[in-house]
């Protein structure tokens, strides 16, 4: 493992601070309002930043310089997230579509559409989401109901999907449906790009326990989708829905730990529990984790800079950042006594752990996949997996 920046990389921290010194503010304590998904400047917030990115040449640094990115290595992608987390900024927008879907057309793609939708992404022209969850189909993904059907050149699709970040204002989504009831059901899925002006498309924002709406359900009613915006082979969606859950996960995992911890740190201080003994030992479990978050980043980042494609240590990166999530929240409504009843930064934070507990796989999906692709454990048993999907128990 790496723990240092080399010359290079470190040479690449300097060039990207310098930029994002002269081109934002530093990073204050009311950013989590700017980043409410329902907050009114929440959208033009996050695409003037996005164009920010992209007409300085910082957009897409791992993507392909003939794609618009910089041919940069994942190291310098996460050393930029890194820098870019002590500013003013949210590029949150656009992390479905840089992190997510961005990587998944240019790994199965045609040249047709990686032409089409890659540079928009880039510049904050196209907001996305993902049309993956349903009601009958979270942690088992591949139980999803959705059905497209060809007719033509076109899939009609019907179904319904939730929990889909930022759909209410998204303009394309990415969509799995399934092409082949009568194939196993990880089998007789497509992947789809969706334009979320589509008639037939209903969006309805779901209110959150913070109060803020961020998920949305989405009804999908006889919406067509042209033959060309399907993504790789029919039934051969779930091969692309992994490259896009693996960076989903190594994302959510990635994110913003250190900053949490000196805020932390800073707010104990500000309300006079710094000298407290359990308020110390907390602030210490919250050190520690974000410590070991930084070390299992430097995993990541070796690994993928030796050529080895993200696997279960992406699911390790995200299950620990989830229990880093709650340790925060809980320390920090604690030391807010009386006013953690209050909305606030650290009350938001305390309410919205369970985002990062559920949202990209749950805690307990994080555990199936360490325990037998790290650990080795027999899988559980699945007699469903080579049944036809119109033949298994619905509920």
């Amino acid at each position: 493992m790496d723990f240092d920046d080399t010359p290079e990389e470190a040479a690449f921290r300097a060039e990207a601070r310098a930029w994002l010194e002269a081109h934002a503010g530093p990073r204050t304590g009311d950013l989590h309002r700017l980043n409410m998904a329902d907050a009114p400047t929440y959208p033009g917030f996050a695409r003037a930043w996005q164009r920010t990115l992209y007409d300085g040449g910082w957009a897409g640094i791992t993507w392909p310089k003939k794609y618009g990115g910089r041919d940069g290595t994942s190291v310098q992608g996460s050393i930029f997230a890194q820098e870019q987390s002590h500013f003013e900024v949210s590029s949150g927008l656009f992390m479905v579509a840089i992190d997510m879907v961005g990587p998944t057309i240019i790994a199965h793609g045609d040249e047709a559409q990686r032409q089409r939708f890659l540079d928009p992404m880039l510049r904050g022209d196209e907001a996305w989401c993902q049309l993956f969850s349903e009601p009958g189909a979270g942690s088992d993904l591949a139980g999803l109901a959705t059905r497209a059907e060809r007719d033509g050149d076109e899939w009609v699709v019907n179904g319904q999907k939730v929990w889909t970040s930022q759909a209410h204002h998204s303009d394309w989504g990415m969509l799995l449906a399934r092409t082949d009831p009568d194939a196993p059901k990880h089998r007789g899925i497509s992947y789809f790009l969706l334009d979320m002006a589509t008639p037939g498309i209903e969006v309805r924002p779901l209110r959150q326990i913070t109060g803020h709406a961020h998920f949305n359900e989405v009804f999908l009613t006889d919406v067509r989708i042209p033959h060309s915006q399907l993504v790789g082979g029919v039934n051969d969606g779930w091969r692309a829905a992994m490259t896009t859950l693996t960076s989903e996960r190594s994302a959510i995992g990635g994110g913003g730990g250190v900053v949490a911890w000196r805020e932390l740190r800073d707010f104990a201080v500000a309300s006079g529990h710094a000298a407290d003994p359990s308020t110390r030992q907390a602030l210490m479990h919250a050190y520690t984790r974000t410590e070991l978050l930084r070390f299992l980043g430097y995993r990541l980042q070796t690994a993928i800079s030796r050529g080895v494609e993200p696997g279960p240590e992406s699911s390790v990166l995200k299950l620990l950042m989830s229990q880093h999530a709650t340790h925060v929240g809980n320390v920090a409504v604690a030391l807010n006594g009386a006013q953690g009843m209050l909305d606030n930064q650290w009350t938001d934070g305390f309410l919205n752990q369970w985002t990062v507990k559920i949202g990209g796989g749950t805690d307990q999906i994080q555990r199936n996949v360490i325990g037998e692709r790290v650990l080795g454990l027999p899988a559980e048993p699945r007699l469903d997996k080579a049944m036809a999907f119109r033949d298994l128990p619905k509920s």
